[in-house]
């Protein structure tokens, strides 16, 4: 019986449920699961910043999913050198991809090695770079911001009455 590779590669900053549907949706088409963890550099020259969470460290999150069975770094923009070295037989990506150059880009190249592309839905309320800007926000704000201004309990003013809550 064949046996069917898949390959499922992202960044994997600030680990969330989209990346782990991601990885159950992607066990469940597959017999052995490969997660491409992008490496540091690699994820600056795609997104135009470093993650926060360090390579060694993301790789070691995805390594201990239950739904993975081995972590390869992406090192190479080019997914095709990457299949080169892994060999899987699908790949799996958020729908975010479906009908971009990008994506026709990313099927056009695997079609002509015989890997299947199958798009998951994308998780629209979580994504890592909506968490980013959440960690940014609030360090924008300082460790010397008044309190209440870093999303701690509200603070009344003089000015407000008793039981409101300032702006």
């Amino acid at each position: 019986m064949a046996h069917t590779v898949g390959y499922a590669p992202g960044v994997y900053d600030l680990f969330h449920v989209g990346h782990l549907n991601i990885l159950r949706h992607a066990r469940s088409r597959c017999d052995y699961l490969v997660a491409g963890v992008v490496s540091d550099e690699m994820a600056r020259l795609a997104k135009g910043r470093a993650p926060v969470v360090p390579l060694v460290e993301r790789l070691e999150i995805v390594r201990s999913i239950r739904h993975v069975d081995a972590a390869f770094v992406e090192t190479v923009p080019d997914k095709l050198e990457t299949w080169q070295q892994v060999r899987f037989d699908v790949i799996f990506k958020g729908d975010d991809w479906r009908g971009t150059p990008k994506g026709e880009k990313l099927e056009a190249d695997f079609r002509t090695v015989g890997v299947e592309v199958v798009y998951f839905p994308y998780t629209v309320h979580t994504s890592s770079t909506q968490l980013r800007r959440a960690l940014d926000t609030l360090a924008d704000r300082g460790p010397h911001a008044p309190r209440g201004s870093r999303g701690d309990a509200p603070v009344s003013s003089p000015q407000t009455a008793p039981g409101t809550i300032s702006p």
